[in-house]
């Protein structure tokens, strides 16, 4: 794969004018104009480098995919099955601390910089679902800093508010959502990274439950702690690329078998957590103080209640993060540079980690001490309602405030972030207000680990009520799109695992006995997959096996009615049988299994996580 810097891309003799048509943004709407020709692929490729060069930032993206292979690589999905692919055409962008196969991974220092041989788990995922790489985004140098402005490939300017610091370290991938470049964009977040550059632009920020994706290909900063983050313009699309990515990874020792589970309807009784008075901290700032106020009473008005709580447990959390060992893991990861070449390393960043060789294993068992009593705490804290409803930062800094005052200032950005991880919260971040003073405020929900859709059952009623353009688009949101139906009261629940999902070859025996879509959800980690031998279309198998050696698969919900539901087993073929299937919610639903008997000489393809996948792979290998 070539790559060029944004400077050396060139005008194409196309006519992109013609591309501008009036498209909107979010990802479903994009995969729409492609699957009903509307709109091509390498048109909204094209579109996206043409957007980039329009823009003229150099500093948001570190290199650039070749143009023409890019859309070269759009218009080869055409044949391809677009049911098959949820993000047909969709191109996003990938910060450089991620590998993608044949461009450089930097983490924003030359010195370390080296080409990648394979994407990582994440973009792999993406791209066997349609998604097209566009370039690698600029970062706070080895993910270490909040700000965006450690970098020696420049300062990504903030397209809401141009003084502003973008935050980091994910800062070219959420610049580039915020100006519009591409609908949704990865970074990583590990104190805080991929949730305060969303409020400073203007954006979605989800950061998920630990091991819910794979960091394989991820250049750690602390890798107990790492997560792959999602920029996008809504909640819903940020859930759509979780959806795709998210999924046990075998080669990557901190993934987890998780699942994203459904968005559902604003939650009934939802109760949140919030601050006692007096323990919030704005440094000053009434106006993100008014905004937050703000946004905690529209939350009760959606239909929530509140609940107050005591913090201080996550503040001393927070402190442990840059005082214990996880200094020691961002120093692990480039001690040999810093030993060879620390000239290379950025002056904030070498002064941050350098402090990581001086800790001893005894500070380091003091500190793991301490996190589990502080663990503890966090359990009974979150025990108390769904989720805590916090500000993503307490304020903003423009960027000569920072360079002025580097560490404290990028400290009290992670007020509310730097515990998090550490605690094993998933957290997402929506835009709640634009400030008068033209700044943007955004609010956190936070939760235990695992109920990443709860948070987004929330969220996207939020945001969507704040009524916000998106960004710094000027483009207004787009309508929520209606949650699939609940199982009706006389409606028997079939989990399909293969050729009868939605736009594969047996759906229409479905839909043609009147069968109705409920859900894309997950198995319990309780089974394996196989590709069936010989059997026309191709047919997977998915068996039962001990928790300990199976995985969540991808499945889809449809409702049937019980006559139809009778038909439909009566006229099942061998070796397929209806069992009772386990749902990663614990829900059980009859649905297709495969005996053991069956699966012998088959191949085992529970690493794709669905047949979806498989499907998908298998096609783009012939």
């Amino acid at each position: 794969m070539r790559c060029e810097p944004w400077h050396r891309l060139c005008f194409s003799s196309m006519h992109y004018e013609e591309l501008e048509i009036a498209v909107t943004e979010t990802i479903s709407a994009i995969v729409e104009q492609h699957r009903t020709g509307k709109m091509s692929p390498a048109d909204t490729v094209a579109r996206s480098f043409q957007r980039i060069r329009d823009h003229g930032d150099p500093a948001i993206f570190i290199s650039l995919r070749a143009e023409a292979e890019a859309i070269a690589e759009a218009k080869a999905l055409s044949g391809k099955d677009p049911a098959l692919l949820p993000l047909y055409g969709v191109p996003f962008a990938v910060k450089d601390n991620i590998d993608v196969a044949g461009l450089p991974t930097t983490a924003a220092c030359p010195a370390f910089s080296y080409a990648a041989k394979q994407d990582a788990n994440t973009v792999a995922r993406l791209r066997a679902a349609g998604a097209i790489v566009i370039g690698k985004t600029n970062l706070d140098q080895f993910a270490t800093g909040l700000v965006g402005v450690r970098s020696p490939y420049g300062i990504p300017k903030n397209p809401v508010k141009g003084d502003l610091v973008s935050g980091g370290s994910s800062s070219g991938s959420a610049v580039a959502v915020s100006a519009g470049l591409v609908p949704f964009s990865l970074g990583t977040d590990t104190a805080g990274s991929g949730r305060v550059p969303a409020m400073l632009n203007n954006i979605v920020g989800l950061k998920p439950s630990l091991g819910l994706m794979s960091t394989s290909g991820v250049v750690p900063a602390c890798r107990t702690l790492d997560c792959v983050s999602i920029f996008s313009l809504s909640v819903d699309d940020a859930m759509l690329a979780l959806n795709v990515m998210a999924g046990y990874d075998s080669a990557d020792p901190y993934s987890r078998e998780r699942s994203v589970g459904p968005i559902t309807e604003f939650p009934a009784g939802l109760k949140l957590g919030v601050p006692r008075k007096g323990l919030l901290k704005f440094f000053g700032d009434t106006q993100s103080e008014s905004a937050y106020n703000t946004a905690a009473a529209r939350l009760v008005a959606l239909g929530a209640s509140t609940v107050e709580v005591d913090i201080e447990p996550l503040y001393e959390t927070a402190r442990l993060l840059y005082e214990g060992p996880w200094v020691a893991e961002r120093y692990l990861v480039i001690r040999n540079l810093l030993a060879s070449q620390p000239d290379a390393v950025h002056p904030v960043t070498r002064e941050i980690t350098i402090a990581g060789a001086k800790i001893s294993a005894a500070d380091t068992f003091a500190a793991l001490y301490r996190l589990e009593a502080l663990k503890q705490a966090a359990r009974k804290i979150f025990a108390q309602f769904d989720a805590l409803v916090l500000p993503t930062a307490p304020t903003a800094y423009t960027v000569e405030q920072v360079l002025a005052n580097p560490i404290e200032l990028n400290s009290r950005l992670g007020t509310y972030t730097n515990f998090v991880n550490l605690l094993d919260l998933c957290g997402l971040a929506v835009p709640a207000a634009m400030r008068a003073d033209g700044i943007p405020f955004g609010i956190t929900l936070l939760a235990p680990g695992g109920k990443d859709a709860m948070l987004a059952s929330v969220g996207r009623v939020f945001h969507a009520d704040t009524k916000m353009k998106v960004g710094a688009t000027g483009l207004s949101q787009s309508p929520l799109a209606p949650l699939p139906k609940a199982l009706g009261k006389d409606e028997i629940a079939l989990v399909a695992v293969g050729a009868h999902m939605s736009g594969m070859a047996l759906n229409h025996e479905l839909r043609a006995l009147g069968a109705r879509f409920v859900e894309a959800t997950t198995t319990a980690p309780d089974y394996k997959l196989y590709a069936l031998k010989g059997t026309t279309p191709p047919k997977p198998g998915m068996l039962r096996v001990d928790a300990n050696s199976g995985s969540g698969i991808q499945v889809e919900v449809w409702a049937l009615s019980p006559a139809s539901f009778g038909k439909f087993v009566a006229s099942l073929p061998p070796p397929m049988s209806i069992g009772n299937v386990t749902l990663a919610d614990g829900k059980i639903a009859k649905g297709f299994l495969v005996e053991a008997e069956a699966i012998k000489g088959a191949r085992d393809i529970t690493s794709f996580g669905g047949w979806r996948a498989f499907m998908a792979d298998t096609k783009a290998a012939v």
